[in-house]
């Protein structure tokens, strides 16, 4: 067996800022820091990813867009293109000369009036459909993936759909903090110490669900949140209901980028924190990602969800993870 699992060269290796130690801290913090970020302005642009079901997508580009490597991102549960963590990317992205594409899943972003559909950790299609689109339209001629949490099941799940049949121009991808094994995660946030992760997911689904509902009353039923009291209890309950599946197992098992990372052909940066509070990686999915000489799996001690707030040094701004994603993809 092949153990590629890594730790970060000494130069390169995670240290928690003083007063954000241990993995709740480390991401209770990144959630309340308030960053300031100087990006351009955007091409705003709809990107159909099924019939009738458009996406948006925020693109920055180079001056000349077709010859650098393109970034498509790809946020977590209840996030946005305008996550922190997402125009953190970005920033350091187009400094290093790269495009950027902030992905927003469907009815993320403020565009739940686009389709009566859910969005769900099971539509790599999409992200496939975002692909096939700059390449035919903008002429790109590599892009890379990166994707945070739910964002990065996706990701790493399309990849391993792919396998060596992907577009010629998919270079790389990165995952931090993905959520490779969903039932054993969703399960996780039900614990007491997660519960505040918990319920945040939760009021905001509700209040999603509530919107769509006003847009959609003949598609959607609200009635069917009655009773919920956990993530699972809302997969089962809406997500599998809306989304084809026959309840919260059938959604997760079938959802899972587990199922397919052994099957992953390009060089991949797995990026994960021993101390995520609630992300769980399997013995099984460790083991397949230990087989896979393309994926790079880099565990450091703390970092909490998606985290990863460290030292400031110079014009660093100690946001490691990205920056370990921005240089690992600029190798492609």
């Amino acid at each position: 067996m092949v153990d590629n699992s890594q730790s970060p060269k000494e130069s390169d290796s995670f240290i928690p800022r003083r007063w954000l130690r241990g993995g709740h801290l480390q991401t209770l913090g990144s959630f309340l820091i308030s960053r300031r970020f100087n990006l351009p302005v955007p091409e705003k642009r709809l990107i159909e990813v099924a019939p009738c079901v458009e996406v948006l997508c925020h693109c920055h580009w180079q001056a000349e867009r077709t010859k650098p490597l393109t970034i498509i991102i790809v946020h977590g549960l209840e996030g946005s293109s305008e996550s922190q963590y997402v125009r953190g990317i970005t920033e350091k992205a187009l400094a290093a000369g790269m495009n950027v594409v902030r992905y927003n899943q469907r009815n993320c972003g403020g565009t739940e009036e686009l389709a009566p559909v859910l969005y769900h950790s099971g539509l790599s299609d999409d992200v496939a459909a975002v692909a096939r689109h700059l390449i035919e339209k903008d002429g790109i001629s590599q892009f890379a993936l990166a994707g945070f949490s739910m964002g990065g099941n996706l990701v790493l799940k399309l990849a391993g759909e792919w396998g060596s049949q992907g577009p010629r121009q998919f270079r790389a991808l990165a995952a931090c903090c993905p959520a490779l094994d969903l039932a054993a995660s969703a399960d996780a946030l039900h614990e007491p110490a997660n519960r505040i992760y918990e319920l945040y997911f939760l009021f905001n689904l509700r209040r999603r669900m509530m919107r769509k509902a006003r847009l959609f009353p003949k598609h959607f039923d609200v009635s069917r949140m009655r009773g919920m009291h956990s993530l699972r209890d809302f997969d089962h309950q809406v997500t599998a209901f809306y989304c084809g599946f026959s309840g919260a197992d059938d959604y997760y098992a079938r959802s899972s980028a587990s199922n397919v990372i052994d099957k992953i052909a390009v060089p991949t940066l797995i990026v994960h924190a021993t101390n995520d509070p609630f992300i769980r990686i399997l013995p099984e999915t460790r083991r397949k990602i230990a087989v896979n000489s393309n994926i790079t799996f880099v565990e450091v001690e703390d970092g909490g969800h998606c985290a990863f707030v460290g030292r400031r040094n110079g014009m660093d701004d100690g946001f490691w993870a990205e920056s370990q994603i921005v240089n690992f993809l600029g190798r492609f």
